[in-house]
């Protein structure tokens, strides 16, 4: 007999909201059917106001309610009613900012204020973590519709309460490691494989650090951008550089560089950022229009990696003051910020003092 585990079942699902797929969540007697905003097809989103059920609504986070002036009665979710007979176009352009000038009146909105809508905030962040925009459509439907669609179109299901525990232990296992030269020297690439969620995120090992000692550390989010294109929008490449040279040049420490492009939003929706700041908003309120927080990061990936390394402290490479707090949070002691300083360009200059402002950096 094949074990598919809960957090198995939770990729999968995740999965299939990211090819334009439904997911079923069942809490108690009420079932919901669930498609991402994003992904949905026109067909699809026919053949949803077909199944017997209650009128879908769309389901949008605290941050793009503010922008669309839409109520949130439950802290983070606002949940707007679908008026019969609307478009799916219409949807769409309620839900993703980089539309809001071309479909400027769609307003104002009917919200649904019952219940606790936690079922429709587990399925925004199971968006998330799928990095597409932070907005679903949300139906109830019959026992008998969801045992037709599992039968008839395998749509994958869920129980509520299985999900809503706190996650399991981040990483999976070490998948892989190989020695590679950089700046001259030898160092160790090691690539870490997680239990929930489908991204691979790599450790870098420079020398033998002791493990008794704090480790100079380098905690580093994927830009391709600016590591790879070497754009002058951010600091980020820039950064990467530093570490690495940092590191390498005393032959000890870790850079750990993990797959969160766009503060953990993806590199799709930081793109779309991108195009909303080119409208004039800076980077913290681009993300809250996309309806993102300004850290969506976890940074608990870091820390497990660290640990599984045989690190307890460390030596934080960052001006992010925040990063500290949240390496701390999950076990890792951190015993000093080294500044890592970059000289500001013409591009990235407005960036950085918004990153000073609003989040916190120092420089």
């Amino acid at each position: 007999m094949l074990i598919l585990k809960d957090t198995d079942q939770t990729l999968r699902m995740q999965t299939d909201l990211k090819i334009g797929l439904p997911i079923i969540i069942k809490r108690g007697s009420i079932n919901y059917i669930i498609f991402s905003t994003e992904s949905i097809s026109e067909e699809n989103f026919e053949k949803l106001n077909l199944l017997e059920g209650e009128q879908p609504y769309l389901c949008v986070t605290r941050r793009r309610a503010k922008t669309l002036k839409a109520r949130v009665y439950n802290d983070t979710i606002s949940r707007i009613k679908i008026p019969s007979g609307s478009k799916l176009s219409w949807i769409k352009a309620t839900a993703d900012p980089v539309l809001d000038l071309d479909n400027p009146l769609k307003g104002p909105y009917s919200v649904v204020r019952e219940d606790d809508a936690a079922v429709e905030k587990l399925s925004i962040d199971w968006c998330k973590k799928s990095k597409l925009i932070p907005a679903c459509i949300v139906k109830k439907i019959s026992k008998k519709t969801v045992e037709l669609l599992e039968k008839k179109f395998q749509i994958l299901s869920t129980d509520f309460s299985t999900n809503a525990q706190k996650q399991p232990t981040l990483i999976r296992e070490e998948r892989a490691s190989a020695k590679i030269p950089i700046n001259g020297e030898q160092a160790t690439l090691r690539v870490f494989k997680l239990n929930n969620e489908n991204f691979e995120h790599c450790a870098i090992e420079f020398g033998i650090p002791d493990r008794t000692k704090p480790v100079l550390t380098r905690i580093h989010s994927a830009c391709f951008t600016g590591d790879t294109l070497n754009s002058q929008k951010c600091d980020c490449g820039t950064q990467l550089k530093k570490a690495i040279d940092r590191l390498s040049a005393e032959s000890n420490g870790i850079l750990l560089y993990l797959n969160q492009e766009g503060r953990g939003i993806g590199l799709l929706n930081k793109i779309r950022a991108y195009k909303l700041q080119e409208q004039g908003f800076d980077t913290v309120d681009a993300n809250h229009r996309l309806g993102f927080e300004d850290e969506e990061r976890d940074f608990q990936i870091g820390a497990e990696i660290l640990t599984a390394l045989g690190f307890s402290s460390a030596r934080l490479l960052t001006n992010n003051p925040k990063k500290i707090q949240m390496l701390e949070k999950h076990g890792i002691r951190v015993q000093e910020r080294v500044s890592l300083v970059t000289k500001p360009t013409d591009e990235n200059l407005a960036y950085l003092r918004t990153k000073a402002k609003k989040s916190g950096h120092i420089f």
